[in-house]
């Protein structure tokens, strides 16, 4: 096992044992490995753990699994856990659905700095691709490559262009983006002392949104956010979202607008409970 890891990817899943396994296969050829893998479980049954207990006996990265029962979307709780459980001062937050180009890790780390969180993005894969996509696909890095890709039957579009390999047009790409740099909770990565700053995410938020609340905070606290979603790869596997509440998201926008009307910085939901 790797000793003294210097960052900390954070990796939310929910009963998705497949698609985490390809997720994890990727963290196996990244050009460092100077990083652990906490792994962020709302409350998945047996066959995720099967699919953790059989990647932490072929790799030689450190490998958490922190695991919550299941009490319908609780996001926000399980990756507070995470944070808490982490052992580094850098913290990659990314899903158990995006695998992760083998310089993800290292774009992360190459471009962290002080009072910054980095905003990254991720490439959509259609669900007829997605299904194509296997270990070997991953170790050969094909699934980052437009032409195989378009040979696999993905749609063409402008998106493609997140997938480039030139440093410079990154660059050049995320200075002229109008996509705002924001806490996307598949490809966000800021420094530890940051979030804890803010007591981590709303634990009364669920799905939607949940994980711009928290950058917002952020934001509010004096950290700004770096664009970085062309720099940043990740691919995102074909999923439908049953969880998906008009009503939650009635409330999160509500929580939303009251941390933007008090330019608050700290919840009282998060990591450390106030005493009511």
């Amino acid at each position: 096992m790797q000793s003294n890891p210097i960052a900390s990817v954070i990796i939310s899943t929910y009963n998705q044992p497949n698609w985490l396994d390809l997720v994890l296969h990727s963290y196996n050829f990244q050009s460092r490995n100077d990083f652990e893998i906490i792994i962020a479980d709302d409350g998945s049954d047996e066959r995720t753990k099967i699919v953790i207990d059989s990647f932490r006996a072929k790799t030689e990265l450190n490998i958490i699994h922190v695991w919550q029962e299941d009490d319908g979307f609780q996001k926000t709780k399980i990756l507070n856990k995470a944070i808490v459980a982490s052992n580094t001062d850098y913290l990659i937050f990314t899903d158990g659905d995006c695998i992760a180009r083998k310089d993800f890790v290292e774009t992360h780390l190459n471009l962290r700095r002080t009072k910054y969180a980095l905003s990254g993005g991720y490439f959509k894969l259609d669900a007829s691709v997605s299904n194509k996509i296997s270990k070997e696909v991953i170790q050969k890095q094909e699934c980052f490559d437009k032409e195989w890709l378009l040979a696999q039957g993905q749609t063409k579009s402008f998106k493609f262009n997140k997938l480039t390999k030139s440093k410079t047009k990154a660059r050049l790409l995320n200075t002229l983006t109008p996509t705002k740099a924001t806490f996307d909770g598949m490809n966000v990565s800021c420094y530890k002392q940051d979030i804890l700053a803010v007591n981590g995410f709303d634990e009364r938020m669920q799905y939607g949104a949940e994980d711009r609340e928290v950058g917002e905070r952020m934001m509010n606290n004096g950290i700004k956010f770096l664009q970085i979603r062309y720099s940043a790869i990740c691919v995102h596997l074909y999923h439908d979202r049953p969880y998906k509440n008009e009503e939650i998201l009635q409330k999160n926008n509500a929580i939303r607008k009251e941390t933007k009307r008090l330019k608050s910085y700290y919840t009282d939901f998060g990591i450390n409970k106030k005493k009511h």
